[in-house]
């Protein structure tokens, strides 16, 4: 017995659906206070790891405020950022993480350790994407998040935490500012 296909109407509502459930799910929700907390010890397991990076890189938006947290606790100067997009919204994806520009300057990367830093490695889709083209680069790689999902296909070399909920960035889960009257974007989808 094979399952019909569902109409593009009732595919609809599926997708309707599955976002309601999304947004009303119970929720990780980290503070300001506790991203300090977590980005420090993951600073201070990255030293004890005794790996040095040469530069870190994160894939923007998510990975960039950790990214400046973890280059200061370890003392690297060199920064850079990749910019990916994958998430839509809450709990919608395109089909593939997509590269956008600017991209880095792949000869620069050859022989340097770098930490790739990302919010969360959900799907893992994204992280394994940038994990490879990285080391495509000849560049020595290792991943931190703040977050696992335990469906990832990619589990970072250091991770603060695991969830299976949804997780609420302090710098996500705000409407975008917009100017009064202006026309803009939206609100801004949540994190992961």
């Amino acid at each position: 017995m094979t399952a019909e296909a569902p109409t593009e109407a009732g595919a609809d509502a599926a997708t309707t659906d599955a976002a309601i459930d999304a947004a009303s799910a119970p929720r990780e929700v980290l503070s300001w206070d506790g991203f300090g907390e977590a980005s420090r010890d993951l600073a201070t397991r990255v030293a004890e790891s005794g790996y040095r990076p040469d530069l870190v890189i994160a894939i923007a938006r998510g990975g960039l405020l950790l990214a400046g947290a973890l280059a200061y606790a370890l003392g690297t100067k060199s920064c850079g950022s990749l910019n990916v997009e994958f998430y839509t919204g809450v709990d919608e994806r395109l089909p593939e993480p997509v590269l956008l520009p600017p991209m880095l300057d792949a000869p620069a990367l050859a022989g340097r350790r770098v930490l790739l830093v990302d919010d969360v490695s959900d799907s893992g889709r994204t992280l394994a994407m940038v994990v490879e083209l990285l080391a495509g680069m000849s560049a020595e790689v290792r991943s931190v998040t703040l977050y696992t999902k335990p469906r990832t296909i990619l589990t970072p070399d250091f991770a603060w935490r695991e969830t299976d909920r949804w997780i609420d960035f302090p710098w996500s889960s705000q409407p975008v500012v917009e100017a009064a009257g202006a026309a803009g974007p939206g609100d801004a989808a949540a994190a992961h």
